[in-house]
């Protein structure tokens, strides 16, 4: 899309399932909130789905100045479609200087379609957002060869800048109901012969409903637990504290633990308020995926290992000598808890 008459306007698109809002749509309200001040424009939040009013207030109270809903019966369910073609048309309506979208299943299906049509450049994957004071464009940071490195790309000739992020890699903003932003509906119909597809059954795996992004508690595993034989060791201990079990990409290439499992560049970025990593030596393709942790426990035999460096609380030992007594611990401080009625 040329660069004619462009605002500097960020949109966010609220990617819904079933009515309900996925949490990378807010999760990224967050840097587009930052983006959209020093930028000088608004912050406007895209809602596409079906009987979405509760995600487009939501929005709101996320941070938005404005939420452009488009509701309809073609988007009870996700089509490339439909959607991509609703997309375009608020973009070239509204002309927004950037536009994220959650690095899901339907969003990095969704962005691409959009950006060939606009034709304009698109970054996925990304793990970091920046904006050049100067010139006003965006240095979207994403891991490259194989998470090996980090690189910094910017689309300076093209408008909008686009680019879909993990999940887990921003918090959200604190919820706030007092929040006021003008929540405006775009009647955008797409006739049933523009629509090439359709969702004949939708099966989830068991493996996918891991929710690792959600999580507030996670032990993970590394290859230091030796075999699959001890994970056991770490699923007690996340029983003991109610917490999730993750593990490393290394602990899934051995075949381990599936990889719905895995956190790091190449699996999921998370943000709990307390992260556990047992045997993780704590390379950048593992650390860059935890970096939105509250705290981070690391438990490591080798003193040097990298994960010390931006752990809270470094435990230098064997994890197979330190994590029983923790479990026992942990259980007998429950055990003994007052119940309050």
């Amino acid at each position: 899309m040329d660069q004619g008459e462009q605002s500097r306007d960020i949109f966010v698109l609220i990617e819904t399932e079933n009515g309900h809002a996925k949490e990378v749509g807010y999760e990224l309200l967050a840097p587009g909130r930052r983006l959209a001040d020093q930028g000088g424009g608004q912050l406007i939040g895209v809602v596409i789905g079906f009987g979405v009013e509760k995600a487009a207030g939501d929005a709101v109270a996320y941070g938005a100045d404005q939420v452009l809903v488009v509701d309809g019966p073609e988007y009870q369910r996700y089509t490339t479609d439909a959607f991509s073609l609703s997309l375009v048309a608020l973009i070239e309506k509204y002309r927004p200087s950037t536009v994220l979208i959650g690095a899901t299943g339907n969003g990095r299906d969704l962005a691409p379609r959009v950006a060939s049509a606009l034709h304009t450049g698109l970054t996925a994957d990304c793990t970091g957002l920046e904006m050049d004071s100067q010139t006003g464009e965006l240095i979207w940071t994403r891991p490259a060869f194989g998470g090996n490195l980090m690189a910094m790309i910017l689309c300076p000739d093209h408008r909008p800048q686009m680019g879909t992020v993990r999940p887990g890699v921003f918090q959200k903003r604190p919820f706030d109901r007092t929040a006021t932003g003008k929540i405006i509906p775009e009647k955008i119909h797409i006739p049933p012969e523009q629509i090439r597809t359709r969702l004949v059954e939708q099966i989830k795996e068991v493996s996918q409903q891991v929710d690792l992004e959600g999580a507030e508690i996670i032990v993970a595993a590394g290859r230091g637990i030796g075999g699959p034989q001890h994970l056991e060791l770490i699923e007690r201990l996340a029983k003991a504290l109610g917490a999730t079990v993750a593990v490393s990409r290394a602990v899934v290439d051995a075949g381990w633990m599936p990889h719905a499992y895995q956190v790091g560049q190449t699996g999921k970025n998370v943000s709990p308020k307390l992260y556990i990593a047992c045997g993780i030596s704590g390379a950048i393709q593992h650390t860059s995926g935890i970096s939105g942790a509250d705290y981070i426990v690391a438990i490591n035999k080798d003193p040097d290992a990298p994960i010390f460096k931006i752990a809270d609380w470094a435990i230098v030992g064997d994890l197979f000598e330190i994590i029983p007594p923790l479990i026992a611990a942990i259980e007998e401080s429950r055990s003994s808890a007052p119940v309050r009625g």
